[in-house]
C-alpha cells in the first residue's frame, strides 16, 4: 500500500507507561511487544515527511466523580491520572519536535480533542493507526476517524492486545465496518 507523505499521519495510540511497562497498572505485555515495531514503523514515517501523532490517555483524578454511567475507573481503577508516571509515552517511542501529542480523556481521540481540526487544517486524509488496546482505545478512535471521513488503516503487527482474541475481534471488525488493515511491512510511504 502506497500512501502520500503529505496526507498522511501516523497515529500511535496510548503508548503510556500504564498499559506498556510491567510496573503500569493495566500492563499488558501484547501492548510491550509492539513497543519495537511501532518505532520501526514510526523511523520510516518520520524518514519519509509523514506527520506523526502520539495519543496520551489522560484522567484528573476527579474525572469521573459525577459520571451518570461512563466510569473508566470502575471498569479499570485508576490508571494513566495527569502529572503521573504512567501517563508518559514509554521511554522507546521518543516524541520529537514537530510531532503532536493529543490528549484524551476516554477511548477515543476525536472526542473532544482537538485531533478532527488538527488534521483538517493539513489536510490529512489517511490515518495509520497503531498503538493500544486493539479492542478498546484503537478501535474506537479507528471507527471514530472512518465516520469523520479519514481513512483508518489498522497496521495489525503494530497493534497490542491483552488477549490475541481481542487483537482479531478488534482487527476483523474494523477491516469490515470502516477502515483496512494492514502489515507494516506492506506499508509504503512515496
Amino acid at each position: 500500500m502506497r500512501l502520500e507523505p503529505d496526507r498522511t499521519a501516523v497515529v500511535v495510540v496510548d503508548m503510556q507507561n500504564g498499559f506498556c511497562h510491567p510496573e503500569g497498572s493495566l500492563y499488558a505485555p501484547g501492548s510491550e511487544a509492539v513497543i519495537e515495531p511501532i518505532a520501526d514503523l514510526v523511523d520510516r514515517a518520520r524518514e519519509a515527511g509523514v506527520q506523526v501523532i502520539f495519543t496520551r490517555d489522560v484522567h484528573p483524578p476527579e474525572q469521573f466523580d459525577d459520571a451518570h454511567y461512563y466510569d473508566e475507573f470502575e471498569q479499570w481503577g485508576e490508571h494513566v491520572l495527569e502529572d503521573s508516571w504512567e501517563a508518559e509515552i514509554v521511554d522507546e517511542l521518543s516524541v520529537m519536535a514537530g510531532d503532536q501529542i493529543i490528549e484524551k480523556h476516554t477511548y477515543d481521540a476525536f472526542y473532544n480533542t482537538e485531533l478532527e481540526g488538527w488534521l483538517n487544517a493539513r489536510d490529512i486524509h489517511d490515518l495509520v493507526i497503531c498503538g493500544t488496546l486493539a479492542n478498546v482505545c484503537v478501535l474506537h478512535t479507528g471507527g471514530s476517524a472512518g465516520v469523520r471521513d479519514f481513512r483508518p488503516i489498522l497496521v495489525d503487527d503494530c497493534i497490542g492486545a491483552l488477549e490475541d482474541e481481542h487483537h482479531e475481534y478488534a482487527l476483523e471488525h474494523a477491516d469490515w465496518l470502516f477502515g483496512e488493515v494492514e502489515s507494516s511491512a506492506d506499508l509504503e510511504f512515496a
